[in-house]
């Protein structure tokens, strides 16, 4: 007996190491490329190569030249606009249609939804013809719109089954319970289910304005004006000629951008753990 239980110990011992290193040498892997971005971010003078020493001169001059000398003002609010939209229209679609896969029945559900996953499969660089040949049709090449059309699109096929897979896991008895007190379908999908499914909601909505952020193919393809350009288009601007690489303000732009996602994330955590128990509490 004593010799298992010295086993169990050892075992129990040899996993949480094992566990902490996991999580030691993740840490590093994430941090070790975000201090490098911030030190070249900070660094005075136009420096060539991406470097962690923090023994250079700090500044805020690069900040201000974002501002003053490129058109990053401009890519910053086109990205805002795109991903504001994006997100909001895309997470309505969503959580209509995943509510209405979940909760009806009707002729050619299980069609649409096996074409959801087809679609799915199907990477964006095979339809970029597509998109291109679509934009000239609709006079759309160059424009913001278009993108954000694309966007939405894009994101409604595996996004739609996510939420149908959240809804299924609501019981439907809320849904015959509420039917007996007189609520309609209305009522009941806004006041009963909708506030059970807040943690998915804001996952979704995270997601859907993080994705224009860093998308940078599509944009590319399609946008041709620097004024019209998003912020993963402008930044690599900055560092695509080897004889004149702009690093300083690449890694300035950067740090940039995880200030609106980062806001929004800290505004929607709250719903990622307690929003299941608040919506059960309300239902």
């Amino acid at each position: 007996m004593m010799n298992l239980f010295k086993s169990q110990k050892f075992s129990l011992s040899l996993s949480k190491f094992f566990t902490y290193f996991y999580l030691i040498l993740l840490a590093i892997i994430i941090i070790y490329p975000l201090l490098i971005t911030a030190s070249s971010a900070f660094k005075a003078g136009n420096i060539t190569a991406f470097d962690l020493n923090f023994n250079a001169n700090w500044t805020l001059d690069n900040f201000r030249r974002l501002f003053t000398e490129t058109l990053y003002g401009d890519w910053y609010l086109n990205t805002l606009i795109i991903a504001v939209i994006t997100m909001v229209v895309q997470v309505a679609i969503i959580t209509l249609a995943g509510y209405t896969y979940s909760r009806y029945r009707f002729i050619g559900r299980k069609r649409s939804l096996m074409f959801f996953l087809i679609i799915q499969m199907v990477p964006t660089t095979a339809a970029l013809t597509a998109f291109y040949v679509m934009a000239l049709l609709f006079g759309a090449l160059d424009q913001n719109w278009f993108l954000i059309f694309i966007y939405i699109g894009g994101g409604i096929p595996m996004n739609t089954w996510l939420m149908k897979g959240y809804f299924d896991t609501v019981p439907i008895d809320l849904d015959e319970s509420a039917k007996l007190d007189g609520a309609g379908h209305f009522r009941i999908f806004i006041q009963i289910v909708l506030p059970l499914v807040k943690p998915m909601l804001a996952v979704q909505a995270l997601w859907a304005f993080m994705a224009p952020f860093g998308e940078y193919m599509l944009a590319r393809f399609l946008l041709r004006t620097p004024d019209n350009f998003t912020v993963a288009i402008g930044l690599q601007t900055f560092i695509n000629n080897p004889m004149n690489q702009k690093v300083a303000l690449f890694a300035a732009g950067a740090i940039l951008i995880a200030v609106p996602i980062s806001i929004l994330f800290f505004m929607l955590q709250k719903n990622f753990v307690s929003g299941l128990t608040a919506g059960g509490t309300k239902g």
